[in-house]
């Protein structure tokens, strides 16, 4: 797809939610870009007095910012097209880049004065003294996903990081460039800092050791104005003078099929969107291009999605175990039959922002949400309406949401850093709002005996809260080294499961508020989500790299090899009511069904566990081939290319939507025959077969 503008694109970004563009121009303009229709749809945004040269989304896709060659930053809100508040101005030359910071509360900006500046959102002031070290012009600036650092890189060859808190250098700066860094930016990991610059080829710096990565990514011959990494950290777009787009494929440090071509002019700015399935391109040609990364042709037609149109924030179960509620970045609830894996119903549709937690009252007779907008709702089963008016209070996202056992109340937590307990029967706030945590509250959950609740914020600790006295009980529970994403009572109470940032699951005895024992390891991402099963034996984890875990509580040792068949990173988990089975969500846009009951005798197909007598896990290779594990791998079947993704793991019982491009491919094991007998399937005349 080709957007075509009046004027020279310096900058393009997308919108968190995948569907829209920002782009910034020589016109002095913002624009706002539907993906789906290339047509304009706000805009343009007038304020600045010369050329914008970057721009970017907040996270939550409600403002964006810009910086200009008029000295200035200046902050949009998308809905109204109007400037928010004042001009953030105090650099002396052309501000070069901006970005948000990942909470959206500050933006960081680099301007040819030499320094780079953080700036408070909501007071519009400077953020502590300007970061100063560079000797040349900053050309580009990034946080780190964590938001304690910017890395920046200048027209003095060098690459800095700083400590946001302390706005001191981190290091040493990194020196092996001998022509301008034109554009940095991190990992989503935040391990390393990838850089594009005049003349050379794209390097990669490690964060820890502040050592080069590799060898660099050759290719290019002239400057490279641009590079971004898609969100799963597997590859690197990068754009240049000579008219290209390439993607780079991290592991191997290697160009990832051939340059995209189509653009007549210098390549200014790229970006993957948010499924990393496309690339957009912002040009001097005065065109603004998608990119279809499986093909490698422009994007031309609109996407078909099946379903849910974003990424699944949350899954649960209904008490009876026959059902499956999702809610997702497309702003609906959904529910799922378990045993079709087909919609029932229509979408739960009256959120006005991204769906970001759901579950189940104890009775199944109904379903609470709470959603970027703000706001918590509660859904009707039977009508599929909305019950009564929106439950409001929290003044930001509302991240997670439960219902007490007694069904009576529901809990909160949200950005705004508080929890806040509901009134099912009169849909009013009980009390004041619960506060002492100084982050974002990231996930809630009511004690069994509905006494008790329990938060997990970004400020890494757990609190644990009376629900009579609306006090802290006891002192936090700390240990985790990052921010928690999901916290979970066991189903007799005495334990707390939390997942952290910090790649760990972690148990907790509530007697002692102490951990018990080591933390759980094995992921290698984000863990985003915990849940105990029904029996209190194991707990489910989920992470952004992309499996979900079984873990024994008795051992603390992880049960069989991850679950896998996702190819997004995983937001959601939870056990069935019978502990039969685990229900995931991704931000591949499914929700995922698997079996996790050892005594089922469908896990592995006979056959394969009599070729496989040791009963190993089975993986694929390189080549494509379901084959058993190392050191002596024996080769099974062959895989195509298209199903391999999905194709990961037997125990996966159904994909939702069962029509998902992504699905988890079933294979049909009555007629399987392997080692040397497999000839015996063979047909020479397939006219024969049905």
């Amino acid at each position: 797809m080709t957007i075509s503008t009046t004027s020279r694109v310096f900058s393009v970004a997308y919108s968190p939610d995948g569907r829209y563009i920002v782009s910034g121009s020589y016109d002095n303009t913002v624009r706002i870009w539907d993906v789906q229709t290339g047509q304009q749809v706000r805009g343009p945004f007038v304020g600045h007095t010369s050329w914008v040269q970057s721009v970017a989304f907040s996270p939550d896709g409600r403002h964006v910012v810009s910086g200009s060659a008029d000295y200035t930053i200046r902050i949009w809100d998308i809905q109204t097209g109007q400037q928010v508040g004042e001009s953030l101005e105090g650099h002396r030359d052309e501000v070069t880049s901006v970005a948000f910071s990942p909470d959206g509360r500050h933006v960081v900006s680099g301007s040819d004065d030499n320094t780079v500046r953080i700036w408070d959102v909501q007071t519009g002031q400077q953020f502590g003294e300007p970061l100063k070290g560079h000797t040349e012009w900053v050309c580009s600036v990034a946080y780190s996903p964590d938001g304690r650092h910017v890395v920046s890189g200048s027209g003095d060859n060098t690459v800095r990081i700083w400590d946001v808190q302390t706005g001191h250098q981190f290091g040493e700066p990194f020196v092996g460039q001998t022509e301008t860094v034109l554009s940095v930016v991190f990992s989503p990991d935040g391990k390393y800092v990838v850089l594009g610059s005049a003349y050379m080829p794209v390097r990669i710096w490690d964060m820890q050791t502040c050592q080069e990565v590799g060898e660099p990514l050759e290719g290019y011959i002239n400057e490279i104005n641009s590079v971004a990494f898609s969100l799963d950290g597997r590859h690197v777009v990068s754009g240049s003078v000579d008219r290209t787009i390439r993607i780079w494929d991290m592991q191997t440090c290697q160009q990832v099929g051939e340059p995209l071509k189509g653009h007549t002019s210098w390549v200014q700015s790229v970006a993957f969107s948010p499924d990393g399935r496309h690339v957009v391109s912002g040009s001097d040609d005065c065109t603004i291009r998608i990119w279809d990364i499986q093909t490698f042709q422009q994007f031309e037609e609109p996407q078909q999605l099946s379903n849910h149109t974003g990424a699944i924030n949350s899954v649960a179960f209904s008490p009876d175990g026959r059902h499956v509620v999702s809610g997702s970045h497309g702003r609906t609830i959904r529910i799922w039959d378990m045993q079709t894996c087909q919609q029932v119903g229509k979408p739960l549709k009256g959120h006005k922002h991204w769906v970001l937690s759901v579950t189940f009252s104890p009775d199944g007779r109904h379903v609470v949400s709470g959603s970027a907008d703000r706001t918590i709702r509660i859904w009707d089963m039977q009508t599929c309406q909305q019950v009564g008016k929106p439950l409001k209070g929290h003044t930001d996202w509302v991240r997670s949401v439960a219902f007490s056992p007694d069904g009576r109340h529901v809990v909160s937590g949200s950005d705004d850093e508080t929890i806040r307990i509901w009134d099912m029967q009169t849909s009013q706030q009980v009390g004041k709002p619960l506060e002492g945590h100084t982050a974002l509250v990231q996930s809630v959950a009511f004690s069994p005996d509905g006494r008790h609740v329990l938060s997990g914020s970004v400020d890494r600790t757990i609190r644990i809260w009376d629900m009579q006295t609306s006090q802290q009980v006891g002192k936090p529970l700390e240990g985790h080294t990052d921010q928690i994403n999901s916290v979970a009572f066991s189903p007799h109470g005495r334990h707390v499961v939390s997942g952290s940032n910090d790649e760990t699951i972690r148990i907790w005895d509530m007697q002692t508020c102490q951990q018990v024992g080591e933390p759980l390891e094995g992921h290698t991402d984000w863990v985003q989500s915990v849940a105990f099963s029904p029996d209190g034996r194991h707990v489910v984890s989920g992470s952004f790299d992309m499996t979900i875990r079984i873990w024994d509580m008795q051992t603390g040792q992880q049960v069989g090899e991850p679950l896998e068949g996702h190819t997004d990173d995983v937001k959601s988990v939870a056990f069935s009511p019978d502990g039969r089975h685990v229900v995931s969500g991704s931000w591949d846009r499914t929700v995922r069904i698997w079996n996790i009951d050892p005594s089922n005798p469908n896990l592995i197909p006979t056959l394969i566990s009599l070729y496989n007598q040791e009963n190993q896990s089975c993986s694929i290779n390189a080549q494509g081939w379901l084959c058993t594990a190392e050191p002596e791998p024996k080769l099974i079947l062959w895989i195509p290319a298209h199903l391999r993704d999905a194709f990961m793991n037997l125990r996966q019982v159904g994909t939702i939507p069962a029509d998902a491009k992504n699905f988890g491919v079933k294979v049909d094991w009555s007629k399987f025959v392997c080692g040397e007998n497999w000839t015996s399937v063979w047909n020479d005349n397939p006219e024969d077969e049905e």
